[in-house]
């Protein structure tokens, strides 16, 4: 198989088109492979198949999938297939990537939940009738416990405790429990499920990706190439863009939470999000680095210029007009948002006085005593005005 595959050689239209798909990524492994297989698409009239899952941890997708989703959509305006996977099954494991510690693991009716809301998001980004959309439980709830042990009999533990995470986890003396083995090997599976041709995320998924590659080989299926994107930065500036660390920016947010969610980006990693989230070009993105260096654009003005082109892209152009002139009516200018919720807060009983940061919890503007402190202390809150 390997050496028919490698008989084919690319035409121009193959190599158009793996010039354009190579823009933006980090790595595609093996990179000859899929001008290889383009190649063979084309003689064939038959799409590539491209794999990518999203497990349902939270019910809105974010600006970190937004990355790889765009790429998705380039395979689509090519003519490819593509197959998005909602983790329904592997969410119940809890994804292993990138963790210091066991993730929590989601119940049935939080998973359900979650993944109800994925379709239309996705159908926001994608062509609807160049999409497959799976639920991974349509196969992997199917399998015997036969079946799962064969399937564990294809990889070693050693070769597991070469992944980064598990292996600082291994030597620091933190456990690894075995149900987080199991979950790059059915992440695995579910490219066999579908003969993925194509697999692409974030570099975290590195690991994952080769693992399918094995797997599809000793299932007796061709390879799927891996391809990798760069991973988004979260608000906290430190960290991915992630539901479960809460630095995130759902694309199906309000839009006057888009907007000032995206103004609360660091200075130094606004840029990113022009290139990796709104698809600006290279050139694009240095003229506008150019500008803000020689000081003919101020910063906060291209990162309102972001969060405006944000909030059009997931709402429409008035929304993102009505984002612009609140955040410039509150933020900028000092005035009372027009619309002020009113909330009744409550005494402790027997007291007359209620410390700050209980009325911020009662209120909703923060999630625990910790952090309406740590806000207090930070100077974000003001009393009368």
């Amino acid at each position: 198989m390997e050496k028919t595959q490698k008989q084919v050689k690319p035409g121009r239209e193959a190599l158009r088109q793996l010039e354009i798909l190579k823009m933006g990524t980090v790595e595609i492994l093996p990179e000859d492979d899929l001008g290889i297989r383009i190649q063979r698409s084309l003689d064939s009239n038959k799409p590539l198949r491209i794999k990518y899952g999203a497990d349902p941890s939270a019910p809105d997708l974010h600006l970190g999938h937004v990355v790889p989703i765009r790429k998705l959509r380039q395979f689509q305006d090519l003519g490819h297939q593509v197959v998005f996977i909602v983790g329904d099954f592997t969410a119940m494991i809890g994804d292993p990537s990138g963790k210091s510690e066991t993730r929590r693991r989601l119940s049935r009716e939080e998973v359900e939940a979650n993944a109800e809301t994925y379709f239309d998001q996705v159908y926001m980004l994608l062509d609807r009738e160049k999409t497959e959309i799976h639920h991974n439980s349509d196969w992997l709830s199917k399998l015997s416990l036969t079946e799962v042990i064969e399937l564990a009999a294809k990889y070693t533990v050693a070769r597991m405790l070469e992944r980064d995470d598990f292996e600082k986890r291994y030597k620091s003396g933190q456990a690894i429990y075995v149900h987080e083995f199991l979950y790059p090997l059915v992440q695995a599976y579910d490219s066999v499920a579908i003969r993925a041709d194509v697999e692409l995320g974030g570099t975290d998924q590195k690991f994952n990706f080769l693992l399918a590659r094995e797997i599809q080989r000793e299932m007796g299926q061709e390879p799927q190439v891996m391809l990798t994107m760069p991973l988004l930065v979260g608000l906290d500036g430190v960290k991915k863009m992630s539901k479960s660390l809460g630095n995130y920016i759902g694309i199906t947010e309000p839009p006057q939470e888009i907007f000032g969610k995206t103004m609360s980006i660091s200075d130094e990693q606004m840029v990113s999000y022009l290139g990796l989230v709104l698809s600006y070009t290279e050139e694009a993105v240095k003229d506008l680095e150019n500008r803000m260096q020689s000081g003919d654009l101020h910063p906060r003005d291209l990162k309102a210029r972001i969060a405006r082109e944000l909030v059009a892209a997931f709402h429409n152009e008035q929304a993102a007009t009505d984002a612009t002139e609140h955040f410039d009516r509150v933020f900028r200018e000092r005035e009372l948002p027009e619309d002020i919720r009113e909330m009744e807060i409550r005494l402790p009983e027997g007291e007359k006085d209620l410390w700050i940061a209980e009325a911020l919890v009662q209120a909703e503007l923060a999630d625990s005593n910790r952090k309406a402190r740590k806000a207090i202390g930070e100077g974000s809150v003001r009393c009368d005005g």
